[in-house]
């Protein structure tokens, strides 16, 4: 069950992904929700997921690589 809300949170980030607010209410939310092995795996995801995406870096203050 865990892993699909893993792979849920990464569907919903990409269809938010549009605008910056919601991209970083939703990682905010992600965070809190998640396991924190889930939380390292995610923000390795996040960090290839917006690195040619300069509008979604915004929230990388949620986040330390």
């Amino acid at each position: 069950m865990a892993r699909q809300i893993f792979e849920y949170t990464k569907t919903v980030l990409i269809k938010v992904s549009f605008n910056s607010d919601l991209f970083c209410k939703e990682v905010e939310k992600a965070l809190n929700r998640l396991l924190p092995h889930e939380t390292e795996e995610l923000l390795i995801w996040i960090k290839q997921f917006i690195e040619n995406k300069p509008e979604l870096r915004s929230c990388s203050s949620l986040f330390h690589y």
